[in-house]
């Protein structure tokens, strides 16, 4: 047992970081994983990448080739539309029952959530504005989502978010480092909130898919061009 742990935590920090490259387009869809640069890139043996790997298959993320290894996942237009769907429809119903059960505890949160990320262009540098940016979309997000009181519900939420990443991360690539179009995603979570804070659900909801589906062309154009289809 004592050398369980080291091989788990060396697994978890190569699924963290694959996870991670992956998502930021290090990798190719459909690029085979050679093993023998996996470990030389992320240090790790073959038996804790390839937990790593097999966790990455669960995520969709990665491929498993019967007899060849691994590649990573195919991306397409279809599974683009399908993604941002299932996840603006998940986010409704989400969002709908956070203003039914949210206490004010739960509408403090969003508020401060909501300040900081309307602060993140104090933030200079183009690969902090990028994160930073980021992490404070995801925890303003998370903290209205949190008002639901459903676990079950919150872990399908992160299901489809780790599925959507990938190509969301081409529409951050093209428009985050814009001051317009930041100045236009400020202006939409703060309708967000005012509607929120108002207890309108219908409102809510509408301005919650509008918001959330505004990337898709933008990624359709990107993948597109990269022949994707």
């Amino acid at each position: 047992m004592e050398h369980d742990a080291p091989r788990q935590n060396l697994a978890i920090s190569a699924y963290r970081e694959l996870k991670h490259d992956i998502i930021r387009g290090r990798y190719a869809p459909e690029e085979k994983l050679l093993m023998s640069r996996l470990k030389e890139r992320y240090g790790v043996s073959t038996g804790p990448l390839r937990e790593a790997l097999s966790q990455l298959v669960a995520d969709r993320l990665v491929v498993a080739i019967s007899q060849r290894g691994y590649r990573v996942a195919p991306m397409s237009l279809a599974e683009l539309n399908d993604i941002y769907d299932a996840r603006a429809q998940l986010e409704g119903l989400i969002l709908r029952l956070a203003i039914e059960r949210g206490d004010d505890d739960w509408e403090a949160n969003v508020l401060a959530t909501a300040h900081r990320l309307a602060k993140v262009t104090d933030i200079s540098s183009p690969d902090e504005l990028l994160d930073g940016w980021d992490l404070r979309h995801k925890a303003f997000h998370t903290a209205i989502a949190s008002g639901c009181n459903s676990p079950h519900l919150l872990q399908m939420r992160n299901t489809l978010f780790d599925q959507v990443e990938r190509y969301r991360h081409l529409w951050l690539q093209e428009t985050v480092m814009s001051p317009q179009a930041l100045d236009i995603k400020r202006q939409e979570h703060a309708a967000l909130v005012d509607v929120i804070l108002a207890r309108d659900t219908d409102q809510a909801a509408n301005l919650m898919r509008d918001h959330l589906i505004t990337p898709v062309p933008i990624i359709t154009r990107v993948l597109t061009a990269r022949g994707i289809n």
